[in-house]
């Protein structure tokens, strides 16, 4: 029962957890969020041990969802959110750019990577790549693919024999996915043939991460494309048949973005979060616990973007926090981006 009180749902994907202090008049900090709440939890129980007198009500919902609620709250002249947080980069540079974000100048601001830094109101807040998942048995006789070429290699020579047994995300139904994608072609002059090899391999498509590891880690599926490493790296911790390559020809990373709303109802408990996010402690606890690694040069470690550098250089490609971010939100390129997709995949 004390379990359900300190932690309960007060709705579907909102959950509130009470000032450690007890005050029942604590002021409350709103967090809108698309990460999985179970996996924020160790955060907010580190920012409240800090900030005793604070009580959070978490609202888990889509990406989109994020976007569009900061939005049509701000535009019906309500408050909406203390903090933003989402995966969905282009959506969150957009709330920044068209002056649904303001601006946070805090302790960390100076010294946080200027990719990660747009104008001290979005933050990249995260270092996560995309990365090659593969079956461990299934390659007791040779190496996984360790690049893009290998890979096409790869099923150029056991397409038939592995037909089927490919995953990666469907570009129309995931966000990552198609940033991802979108990388790619930015990155690699010749990924349309890997698509059509993929396709000609019967490459199946999901718009979740755990749909594709799921069928790796039982052997289902021989190999997964561009899946995200957080992800990856908690299915490796509890799965042994699953193995991660980070591409030697380069690793894009994508990251989770916060910004403090323009019409946030108490914008110092916004940056007092987003200041513990960034803080030594908070990235310390995102790393370790949460199993994403930390952005922040004042953590070190295999699990963070400092550790990931000093050990791959320039094989790292982070996707900048910047208006860039949006070209993809074009309607026409998007269409166009998509379309080719299937025709490459169908073509099959």
């Amino acid at each position: 029962m004390l379990a359900a009180v300190l932690c309960s749902p007060a709705m579907a994907g909102e959950t509130f957890y009470p000032a450690p202090e007890g005050r029942p008049d604590a002021p409350v900090l709103v967090v809108y969020s698309s990460l999985d709440e179970p996996l924020a939890r160790p955060m907010i129980k580190g920012f409240q041990a800090a900030n005793p007198d604070v009580a959070v009500r978490y609202d888990e919902m889509l990406t989109g969802e994020v976007y569009d609620r900061v939005v049509r709250e701000t535009d019906a002249g309500q408050k909406t959110a203390d903090f933003a947080f989402s995966s969905a980069m282009d959506l969150q540079v957009k709330l920044s750019n068209d002056g649904y974000a303001q601006r946070s100048d805090l302790p960390m601001s100076e010294r946080w990577p200027q990719w990660a830094n747009w104008r001290n109101t979005a933050y990249a807040l995260t270092f996560e790549p995309a990365v090659f998942v593969y079956h461990k048995p299934s390659f007791k006789n040779e190496k996984p693919p360790a690049s893009r070429a290998e890979f096409l290699d790869y099923l150029n020579r056991h397409g038939n024999d592995i037909y089927g047994r490919i995953g990666t995300y469907d570009i129309e139904r995931s966000g990552v996915g198609f940033l991802f994608m979108a990388r790619d072609q930015e990155q690699f002059g010749d990924i349309w043939t890997v698509i059509r090899a993929m396709g000609a391999a019967g490459v199946k498509l999901y718009s979740t991460s755990s749909a594709i590891l799921e069928r790796v880690a039982d052997g289902r599926f021989v190999l997964g494309y561009n899946i995200l490493g957080s992800y990856a790296a908690d299915w490796v911790s509890r799965h042994p048949d699953v193995g991660i390559v980070l591409p030697e020809d380069y690793t894009v990373v994508m990251s989770r973005i916060g910004l403090v709303p323009e019409a946030a109802a108490s914008p110092e408990l916004g940056r007092r979060y987003l200041s513990f996010f960034m803080s030594k402690e908070g990235q310390t606890i995102m790393a370790r616990e949460l199993q994403i690694a930390a952005v922040s040069p004042d953590v070190a470690g295999d699990n963070t973007a400092t550790g990931m550098q000093a050990l791959l250089g320039a094989q790292l490609k982070p996707v900048p926090v910047s208006p860039g971010l949006m070209v993809y939100l074009d309607q026409v390129k998007r269409a166009r981006l998509i379309a080719r997709w299937n025709e490459v995949l169908r073509t099959q």
